[in-house]
């Protein structure tokens, strides 16, 4: 709105100065031929100054389309973060899945040596058999500390996986609200341009103030130029944010590594204990009973060495 009221005044100052030119060119009539020349020599420059605005206005479409292009790409980098963190969503239910089995797995374990107790007071009749089954407790015992710390390492990894998420929403929103100001700053030099060409139009029609007229187009392309430097500066802090937003997530996808090698660690020793637990009823006597010594479970090896069958024994 200030622009144009500015708009407005000089175009009445350029109307009052046309009246006042008319007067000077009835004297200018009778003026020497050295105005002549001067002339010649102000059409020469108007000429330079044209073919400069020109390539200015080129230039400016080049930035209009760069700025174009930079925001596309930024479109299609904030889409990717967001896969990303569906992902993540989803492996952390994957996670949650794991720690319920795994509990389920210390519940096992515990039950496992609620029954180891009970073979101690039977002992005497088992010597061998239990320093064998002792011996594969131990290294069951083992494995489940080597578990337990597993679980909270994995533990620790998602806490800075959400960290960093946490990182990387974040600094996708400032890279949105600098992509908003450049686009406000586009806009900007788009209306300086439209701006520019109204005043060149004018000054077309009124050569003969081409001097003062010109004057104020070096102040105005001044300006330009400065706007321009401007958004050059925020186009290269744009560049050095997306640089640290992809860095980071280059961080988030070897963490995830990381995190599907502990799973893979993981269920590799959840394999080790289910096969030792083949190997304990394949190779050990088991016998459960109840507080008052009433047979409820044994294996085929203890129904091998008693020749009793399982019905016959319990109860």
């Amino acid at each position: 709105m200030t622009a144009n009221i500015e708009l407005a005044f000089q175009t009445e100052e350029k109307i009052k100065r046309a009246a006042e030119l008319i007067i000077a060119n009835v004297e200018l009539a009778f003026q020497s031929e050295e105005k002549i020349k001067r002339a010649a020599e102000l059409i020469v420059a108007n000429i330079e100054l044209d073919f400069q605005t020109e390539e200015k206005g080129k230039r400016a479409a080049e930035l209009i389309i760069a700025n174009i292009e930079l925001a596309f790409q930024t479109i299609e980098k904030e889409n990717r973060a967001a896969e990303l963190i569906i992902a993540n969503k989803e492996h952390a239910f994957q996670n949650e899945e794991k720690e319920k089995r795994a509990a389920e797995l210390i519940i096992a374990n515990k039950e496992l040596v609620f029954q180891n107790r009970e073979k101690e007071k039977r002992a005497a009749e088992l010597s061998v058999a239990n320093k064998e089954l002792a011996f594969q407790n131990e290294e069951k015992e083992k494995r489940a500390a080597e578990l337990i710390i597993a679980n909270k390492e994995l533990a620790f990894q998602n806490e800075e996986k959400e960290k960093r998420s946490a990182e990387l929403i974040i600094a996708n929103t400032e890279l949105v609200f600098q992509s908003e100001e450049k686009e406000k700053r586009a806009a900007e030099l788009g209306i300086a341009n439209k701006e520019l060409a109204f005043q060149n139009e004018e000054k077309e029609k009124r050569s003969a103030e081409l001097i003062i007229a010109n004057t104020e187009l070096i102040f105005q392309s001044e300006e330009k130029e400065k706007r321009a430097a401007e958004l050059s500066i925020a186009n290269l802090e744009l560049a050095f944010q997306n640089e640290e937003k992809e860095k980071r997530a280059g961080e988030l996808f070897n963490t995830n590594l990381e995190l599907n090698q502990s799973e893979k660690s993981l269920q590799s020793s959840l394999k080790e204990v289910s096969d030792y637990k083949y190997s304990l009823d394949e190779s050990a006597i088991i016998a459960i009973t109840d507080q008052k010594g009433i047979i409820k479970k044994v294996n085929g090896n203890f129904c091998k060495i008693s020749k009793y069958s399982e019905k016959e024994l319990i109860g």
